[in-house]
């Protein structure tokens, strides 16, 4: 099922989002299913779009879903970095589009996390997926893009693609 995105503003984007239990498991389906339905729907209306954590839906449980070459359930995820190696990059959100923010993200992370047939993972990322997965890691514990500014200035309009 399609789910609306919470919009920037929304108080519980702020909220810190509780870890998956083995209780949550016979949700674990349906939630995994509405965030692929409402991450492809947004591909269609914005052209954009690799990932979406579930507190962006209103899940707050420590869940994201990423479709790259293929999907990726991502429960409990645990993110560290192997070095101190930043870079800044201009940073998009499903829930603010057309906002873009300079931020610094670490180029690499490790991802230790479940997936969802319960078996434990662990992905070495480097560049963009570092970042990705930096970006929707930081909304299981309620930081958005707008709060990881380099500065005041670090704030952008883009033009969004708009369906009729």
């Amino acid at each position: 099922m399609i789910r609306d995105i919470l919009l920037l503003g929304d108080d519980k984007l702020y909220e810190v989002s509780a870890p998956v239990t083995t209780g949550d498991l016979p949700l674990l389906n349906g939630w995994v299913r509405d965030l692929h339905d409402t991450l492809l729907d947004y591909r269609a209306k914005h052209g954009a779009g690799r990932a979406v954590a579930a507190p962006q839906i209103g899940i707050h449980k420590r869940l994201i879903y990423m479709l790259l070459d293929r999907p990726y359930v991502l429960v409990n995820p645990s993110l560290t970095f192997p070095d101190s190696e930043t870079y800044e990059l201009l940073d998009d959100c499903m829930s603010f589009p057309g906002l873009i923010v300079r931020v610094r993200r670490h180029r690499r992370c490790t991802l230790d996390y479940t997936d969802e047939h319960g078996q434990a993972q662990r992905l070495e990322l480097e560049g963009d997926l570092s970042e990705l997965v930096q970006h929707e890691y930081d909304h299981l514990d309620g930081i958005l893009a707008t709060m990881r500014a380099v500065d005041n200035k670090s704030f952008y309009m883009m033009e969004l693609k708009r369906q009729f």
